[in-house]
Protein backbone atom coordinates (compact mmCIF):
# COMPACT_ATOMS: atom_id res chain seq x y z
CA UNK A 1 0.00 0.00 0.00
CA UNK A 2 1.22 3.61 -1.04
CA UNK A 3 2.07 5.87 1.57
CA UNK A 4 0.12 9.52 1.59
CA UNK A 5 3.39 11.03 -0.14
CA UNK A 6 3.63 8.83 -2.94
CA UNK A 7 -0.01 9.30 -3.32
CA UNK A 8 0.42 13.62 -3.44
CA UNK A 9 3.76 12.61 -5.81
CA UNK A 10 1.22 10.83 -8.07
CA UNK A 11 -1.18 13.36 -8.28
CA UNK A 12 1.06 16.35 -8.79
CA UNK A 13 2.56 13.80 -11.51
CA UNK A 14 -0.87 13.87 -13.14
CA UNK A 15 -1.79 17.34 -12.17
CA UNK A 16 1.97 18.58 -14.86
CA UNK A 17 0.87 15.98 -17.19
CA UNK A 18 -2.48 18.09 -17.68
CA UNK A 19 -1.14 21.08 -17.77
CA UNK A 20 1.61 19.99 -19.83
CA UNK A 21 -1.24 18.67 -22.28
CA UNK A 22 -2.86 21.92 -22.07
CA UNK A 23 -1.52 25.31 -20.25
CA UNK A 24 -4.63 26.88 -20.63
CA UNK A 25 -6.52 26.14 -16.84
CA UNK A 26 -9.97 26.67 -18.85
CA UNK A 27 -9.24 23.22 -20.62
CA UNK A 28 -8.51 21.53 -17.27
CA UNK A 29 -12.61 21.33 -16.20
CA UNK A 30 -12.78 18.23 -18.55
CA UNK A 31 -9.60 16.43 -16.79
CA UNK A 32 -11.33 17.07 -13.40
CA UNK A 33 -14.56 15.53 -14.53
CA UNK A 34 -12.82 12.40 -15.72
CA UNK A 35 -10.77 11.75 -12.75
CA UNK A 36 -14.20 12.67 -10.67
CA UNK A 37 -15.74 9.68 -13.14
CA UNK A 38 -13.10 7.48 -12.32
CA UNK A 39 -13.35 8.70 -8.30
CA UNK A 40 -17.23 7.90 -8.50
CA UNK A 41 -16.88 4.46 -10.28
CA UNK A 42 -14.70 2.92 -8.06
CA UNK A 43 -16.28 4.38 -4.73
CA UNK A 44 -19.31 2.52 -6.55
CA UNK A 45 -17.73 -0.97 -7.20
CA UNK A 46 -15.90 -0.97 -4.18
CA UNK A 47 -18.43 -1.43 -1.10
CA UNK A 48 -22.27 -0.25 -1.10
CA UNK A 49 -21.20 2.03 1.92
CA UNK A 50 -19.06 4.10 -0.19
CA UNK A 51 -21.58 5.07 -2.84
CA UNK A 52 -23.47 7.27 0.46
CA UNK A 53 -19.92 8.38 1.37
CA UNK A 54 -18.93 9.69 -2.24
CA UNK A 55 -22.59 11.66 -2.58
CA UNK A 56 -21.54 13.03 0.38
CA UNK A 57 -17.98 14.22 -0.88
CA UNK A 58 -19.62 15.84 -3.33
CA UNK A 59 -20.84 19.02 -1.08
CA UNK A 60 -17.73 19.20 0.65
CA UNK A 61 -16.23 19.50 -2.48
CA UNK A 62 -18.34 22.19 -3.35
CA UNK A 63 -17.89 23.74 0.00
CA UNK A 64 -14.19 23.56 -0.49
CA UNK A 65 -14.32 24.92 -4.17
CA UNK A 66 -16.15 28.11 -2.78
CA UNK A 67 -13.50 28.58 0.39
CA UNK A 68 -10.98 28.74 -2.23
CA UNK A 69 -12.93 31.55 -4.14
CA UNK A 70 -13.86 33.39 -1.14
CA UNK A 71 -10.39 32.66 0.58
CA UNK A 72 -7.85 32.32 -2.08
CA UNK A 73 -6.47 29.39 -0.59
CA UNK A 74 -7.04 25.73 -0.30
Amino acid sequence: MRNEDDLRDILTEAAGAIADFSGNPRTWLSWIIVFMEQLEKFAMSTDPVYQELYQDLLPALQDAVRSRIKNGIW
